[in-house]
């Protein structure tokens, strides 16, 4: 089992910046694929950017990259999520979430593991 809890959200101004935090907790073998989805109003879960633990591979959606970026910090057991250059679609629910296997990074399905969620909200 593991606990995710996630921090860092709130508003800012289109082109601001936010660093979310995603802290676990538990079973660490769980830890294998970890990072963030979002979910805005009316609209599906999509992933947004995914580490792969084991050797810091990282995977972005195409609306985030070269704008987000996402980093571990191992002895502390969290992963971050730097938001640059915000744009008001960024607007979401960000949750924090894990698995212990590899696949399409972005299927939300494979993973079974979900923080609470913190709101990003960025206006124009």
């Amino acid at each position: 089992q593991v606990q995710l809890v996630e921090s860092g959200g709130g508003s800012v101004q289109a082109g601001g910046s936010l660093r979310l935090s995603c802290v676990a907790s538990g079973d660490s073998y769980i830890r294998v694929f970890m990072g963030w989805f979002r979910q805005a109003p009316g609209k599906e879960r999509e992933g947004v950017a995914i580490i792969y633990t084991v050797t810091s591979t990282t995977y972005y959606a195409d609306s985030v990259k070269g704008r987000f970026t996402i980093s571990q910090d191992n002895a502390k057991n969290t992963v971050f999520l730097q938001m640059d250059s915000l744009r008001p679609e960024d607007t979401a629910m960000y949750y924090c979430a894990v698995r212990p296997y590899g696949g399409i990074w972005d299927r939300v399905s494979t993973y079974n593991h979900w923080g609470q969620g913190t709101q990003v909200t960025v206006s124009s």
